[in-house]
């Protein structure tokens, strides 16, 4: 069995002695630390820390929990430990625009981003040919007469079915309710374009044209139960000018959503996102 390479990802208050005692334990077990990322945020008082090493091939994840105990129990630590040679799994949900769902598979596709989509669910066909053409099975769920709450369950069935580790709303054009944005608190990520509260609702782009805006740009969260308003993880601008007609600006706006989506989903892939209360700490 050849070595193991692992992600640690960590969080607790902020106190002397917490680097070393990760540390300590893993060169115990002669593992080889590739690289390491820390932060101290002095308003809230807690440090996060993320640890990428290789173990030896006689060490694996069950040894390195035993052994990382006593430090996660003395510091109070909140620890994930991530193995880097299990793929993760996405599930992708998106409504009738499909060029961000396009992009993270063409990603994939060429190894940039190193995931296995598990299912493509929509409440429109558009994407069927698409995850035909993928080998993915699609999944038509629209918004029955019985509203959200049955619809929602059905892609909760199907995130536990698949085991997928991420949903990615890749221009899902549908408002999650409270309780499906907090089962899967952490593991949802939403694309929008970042007008907001600017210009809400319909034809964002036609908003923005007639107030002759001059940046437009994309925000990738975490989805909470609060609309567009989940902690950051990555965003992006593009300058536009007089000259541009509202056509131009949604060409330039979808280009921005795509490459902003698949930053954010490969840097939760990475565990380089931590969550830290309304914001997140991002490792890059």
């Amino acid at each position: 069995m050849a070595a193991s390479n692992f992600i640690l990802t960590l969080s607790c208050a902020d106190r002397p002695g917490i680097v070393a005692a990760v540390t300590t334990e893993l060169a115990a077990l002669d593992a080889n630390i590739a690289e390491s990322n820390q932060f101290w945020d002095r308003e809230t008082g807690q440090f996060f820390m993320r640890l990428a090493f290789t173990a030896p091939e006689d060490v694996g994840r069950e040894t390195l929990e035993r052994a990382l105990q006593p430090a996660a129990e003395r510091f109070g630590m909140r620890t994930t430990l991530a193995d880097e040679a299990r793929r993760k799994k996405i599930l992708v949900m998106v409504s009738k625009f499909d060029h961000a769902m396009l992009h993270l598979l063409y990603q994939i596709r060429v190894g940039w981003l190193d995931a296995e989509v598990v299912a493509i669910v929509s409440n429109h066909e558009h994407s069927r040919a698409t995850a035909d053409y993928e080998a993915i099975p699609f999944h038509l769920l629209p918004v029955g007469k019985n509203g959200k709450a049955e619809q929602e369950e059905q892609v909760l069935g199907l995130v536990k079915e698949t085991g997928a580790d991420l949903v990615v709303l890749a221009r899902y054009m549908q408002i999650l309710s409270d309780r499906f944005a907090t089962r899967l608190y952490g593991r949802i990520i939403n694309i929008h374009h970042s007008f907001l509260p600017s210009f809400k609702g319909a034809r964002p782009y036609h908003q923005a044209h007639e107030r002759g805006v001059k940046i437009i740009g994309a925000t990738a969260h975490y989805v909470t139960p609060e609309l567009d308003e989940g902690p950051i993880i990555e965003q992006d601008t593009a300058r536009v000018n007089h000259a541009m007609s509202p056509d131009d600006l949604i060409a330039v706006g979808r280009d921005i959503e795509s490459r902003v989506l698949a930053r954010a989903v490969k840097l939760h892939l990475e565990s380089r996102v931590m969550l830290n209360g309304k914001r997140t700490v991002v490792f890059g």
